[in-house]
């Protein structure tokens, strides 16, 4: 087995749903090894979320959906009841060798079981914890709970994110995909990626890293926010438009969308010579970026009637052999046909126990060195109780019984 970056780091992992174990997901691909503590019985609520299901040789649906398959390969699975004194002991006797503790409960729940993070300080002083919430461990809003769509709405995203006022279906829309428990998650492992590096070169000092999905989908907002914090002017919702320069947006062809993003005048005026129009790059009215956005409805409206003129593929040849940012508007399917996307091995297949061939999504990290090569599946409930109580703590077949029976674990 080849060296990993992450090779001898060591994560107790009690987060659940979606930005905890993505992070958690993120640091096993790199080598570290992650033990996910889950309810037993029930599991991570992510289990819960719906369909699609892997079902088991008797096709039962199992816990095995497409939501906790995402973020939960490369971990064991160890169950749990924290609730109970012999399952809190389990915890703390597994938190005195590892180097991360991650947990995603509401504030103070951990304290009130003794897994809070001045607890496990004292058992491991240089343990670096991490603590990923909805709003946060201070301020008014510490104690609510939150999902995704809750921060993109109270963060801002919402607001400048759908069609433009007067377009048909115009108002506040939800990015598709769960984007701030994405983002939060690469968050909180960069926050504990610098945690152990601190903890190296400062002579083993751990700390309490707090990460949100409110902070992290503010600081997202990025040149939008900027916009607000200089003039005091909240960006409208553009649609597909850009807002640094023009033309850019989807446009539609004669079978299907194409997305053109025109970035400067000398990208203009090459995109005006491959629609056959070279006289707009001329016109004082657009021959500036600052002229095009001043007049953004009228040359967003040109560009629109030329390019309805040919095809997808026809506009993306000229557009590519003219040096202008383009790009086909894809769906899945067409997206993992790409050969681009299938040459960089976006798919990696991996063996589940209720599917053979099971498809993930690879790791967007390539290292020269050291490459990530191993994407061990999602584990089912519990799959790793047994081996983690006997190998890490040196439990007994008799006192595993015994844990069992008192639904310890």
């Amino acid at each position: 087995m080849s060296i990993m970056p992450l090779s001898g780091i060591k994560i107790l992992d009690l987060t659940r749903v979606l930005a905890g174990p993505l992070s958690g997901q993120m640091l096993g691909d790199l080598g570290a090894e992650v033990i996910k503590i889950e309810r037993p019985g029930a599991g991570d609520e992510a289990r819960a979320f719906g369909p699609p299901y892997l079902t088991d040789p008797e096709g039962r649906e199992n816990g095995n959906n497409s939501f906790y398959l995402c973020a939960n390969r490369n971990k064991k699975s160890v169950t749990v009841n924290i609730a109970i004194p012999e399952g809190q002991e389990i915890i703390r006797q597994l938190a005195k060798d590892v180097d991360v503790f991650m947990e995603n409960y509401k504030v103070g729940d951990l304290k009130r079981y003794g897994l809070d993070y001045e607890s496990i300080k004292t058992i491991n002083p240089g343990i670096v914890y991490c603590s990923v919430t909805g709003f946060g461990q201070t301020g008014p809003y510490a104690p609510r709970a939150g999902y995704d769509a809750i921060f993109q709405a109270m963060g801002g995203l919402m607001s400048v994110t759908g069609h433009m006022d007067g377009e048909p279906g115009a108002g506040p829309m939800k990015v598709g995909p769960s984007i701030v428990d994405y983002m939060t998650g690469m968050n909180t492992s960069i926050g504990i990626l610098s945690a152990l590096y601190h903890r190296k070169v400062n002579n083993g000092a751990g700390q309490h890293i707090d990460v949100c999905l409110l902070d992290t989908v503010i600081a997202s907002l990025s040149h939008y926010l900027q916009i607000y914090l200089v003039n005091g002017k909240s960006p409208p919702r553009r649609g597909t438009w850009g807002n640094g320069s023009l033309p850019l947006g989807v446009f539609r062809c004669a079978d299907g969308e194409l997305m053109l993003v025109v970035g400067n005048d000398g990208q203009f005026a090459r995109a005006c010579a491959a629609l056959e129009a070279p006289e707009l790059a001329t016109n004082p009215k657009f021959v500036k970026n600052n002229d095009r956005v001043a007049n953004g409805n009228e040359i967003m409206a040109i560009f629109a009637d030329l390019l309805l003129n040919n095809t997808v593929a026809h506009w993306l040849d000229k557009f590519e052999k003219a040096g202008v940012p383009c790009g086909p508007v894809n769906d899945f399917d067409q997206v993992f046909a790409d050969p681009h996307v299938a040459e960089r091995g976006m798919r990696v297949t991996v063996k589940h126990k209720f599917a053979p061939e099971l498809s993930l999504i690879r790791n967007a990290l390539t290292f020269s060195e050291t490459p990530i090569t191993e994407y061990r599946a999602p584990p089912l409930l519990g799959e790793h109780t047994q081996e983690v109580l006997a190998n890490k703590l040196a439990y007994d077949e008799k006192k595993i019984a015994q844990l069992k029976q008192i639904g310890a674990i």
